[in-house]
């Protein structure tokens, strides 16, 4: 029972978010705590287990619509709530508008680019959808493209914009990922129509259509909610795709894949993702946080995801992490003796 009902405690992120910014004054910064506070807090106490589920039993879970479900509802969580938010910018205080920014933020990257990218790995057309529309409040669309098309191809290796090396400062990374991306996604695009002759300027250029929805979706914000409302836009945007960025720094920092002497690369193996067991972050990012495995087959569905003996595990989970890599001298502390281990095995 409980394997199944967890995921709803991921609800708990946008639900605080909410009852901060409705309630006001230092109580915006409720999602913030929440996220950054208590979740690292608890997951010190529980920290999970490495159990997979039996094979005939991942047989069922694979086809319950019922998880499908949990993460069609974030889109109109995500939409709701940022609509309140934008509703109230013109009333903030300074302070109020920091926090409501924050946690907005946050939202943003969890409950918008995290479920995006587990809908954008699904075949059906109607998910993928889903996916970029979760995607559009970051102003990161072209995510869908780089990640599925980029990201998996080129993982653990300097080709990969978003596989942090050994020794790299996250702040520095931040720039090289959120450029990279971009320039790959469209770079990717124009491959493909290049691949069909097409045109690399037009609508059918899907990186073209991503730019113009965005355009129009802030071009509605300002509309609604003046110019105070479109620069909260902008920040909770900016705000979330950090985040995710954060969550790329952590997921393959310094691990990398050894050149063949064809020339190829290694296939991806669970060694080239760092993971936690930890119970809360996994339930918070819908098993995020058991990468290896998600990059060893991009389809499998979040609430079968296994754990790997042999894929490198972090000393904390997903929201300790994230914390830590903030603060480069600690976060080389911690990670650096632990890759040089796994490099010695």
């Amino acid at each position: 029972m409980w394997n199944k009902y967890k995921y709803f405690l991921a609800y708990l992120l946008p639900a605080t978010a909410l009852w901060g910014i409705y309630n006001g004054g230092y109580l915006t910064f409720t999602g913030v705590a929440f996220s950054f506070v208590l979740l690292p807090f608890l997951e010190l106490f529980f920290r999970g287990t490495p159990e997979n589920h039996e094979q005939d039993s991942e047989i069922t879970l694979q086809t319950q619509k019922f998880y499908d479900f949990l993460l069609y509802f974030n889109i109109p969580v995500l939409y709701g709530i940022l609509f309140f938010f934008l509703s109230k910018v013109n009333d903030f205080n300074t302070l109020e508008m920091i926090g409501s920014v924050l946690s907005t933020g946050i939202l943003v990257g969890s409950t918008g680019i995290n479920v995006a990218h587990e809908l954008g790995h699904r075949q059906s057309k109607m998910e993928q959808f889903f996916s970029k529309i979760l995607l559009l409040p970051a102003l990161y669309m072209h995510f869908f493209i780089e990640h599925n098309r980029g990201h998996h191809k080129t993982v653990g290796t300097d080709d990969d914009p978003v596989s942090a090396k050994k020794g790299e400062i996250i702040y520095l990374f931040w720039i090289k990922a959120i450029v990279g991306e971009f320039i790959s996604a469209w770079n990717l695009e124009k491959e493909l129509l290049q691949k069909n002759k097409q045109s690399v300027i037009g609508l059918h250029n899907e990186m073209i259509r991503f730019q113009l929805v965005q355009y129009g979706y802030l071009a509605g914000i300002f509309v609604s909610f003046g110019i105070t409302g479109l620069l909260a836009a902008l920040a909770v945007a900016l705000i979330g795709v950090l985040l995710l960025e954060t969550i790329n720094y952590i997921e393959h920092y310094g691990l990398r894949r050894k050149k063949m002497p064809n020339g190829f690369y290694e296939p991806v193996l669970p060694k080239h993702s760092w993971n936690s067991d930890h119970e809360l972050g996994r339930i918070m990012l819908y098993e995020l946080t058991r990468h290896s495995d998600h990059h060893y087959k991009s389809t499998r569905k979040y609430q079968i995801l296994r754990h790997f003996d042999d894929s490198p595990q972090l000393p904390m989970g997903y929201p300790a992490a994230l914390l830590l890599a903030l603060l480069p001298p600690l976060w080389f502390y911690t990670m650096d003796k632990r890759l040089e281990k796994i490099n010695m095995e």
